[in-house]
């Protein structure tokens, strides 16, 4: 069973950075693929970035590129998301999840290949 539980969020204003954990207490953290998705308010769920169960290859939502970086540390259980320059739009709540089909980086944009979902952290970015 994966349980994921995210941390990290909070309140900072443009131009910080935070970064975001997301541990897992299964014991097979290392076979899964992870992603990071956020919700704006008022909007739906995207895509901001995703790493290959091998943490290999990762991928990132055009908006985060060159900002954002995704993690992995798999002796630790836990994926990361380190956010830098941060910006007003960036402010959501954001999610972590796993994928254990090992699907190509492509797959992992899509919310639909993600079996298990944390419970969501906040991030607020203030002008």
């Amino acid at each position: 069973q994966v349980q994921l539980v995210e941390s990290g969020g909070g309140l900072v204003q443009a131009g910080d950075s935070l970064r975001l954990s997301c541990a897992n207490s299964g014991r097979t953290f290392s076979s899964y693929s992870m992603g990071w998705f956020r919700q704006p308010p008022g909007k739906e769920r995207e895509f901001v970035a995703a790493i290959t169960w091998t943490g290999a290859f990762t991928a990132y939502a055009d908006s985060v590129k060159g900002r954002f970086t995704i993690s992995r540390d798999n002796a630790k259980n836990t994926l990361y998301l380190q956010m830098n320059s941060l910006k007003v739009e960036d402010t959501a709540v954001y999610y972590c999840a796993a994928d254990s089909s090992r699907s190509n980086l492509y797959s992992l944009r899509n919310e639909g290949e993600y079996e298990y979902w944390g419970q969501g952290t906040p991030v607020t970015v203030s002008s």
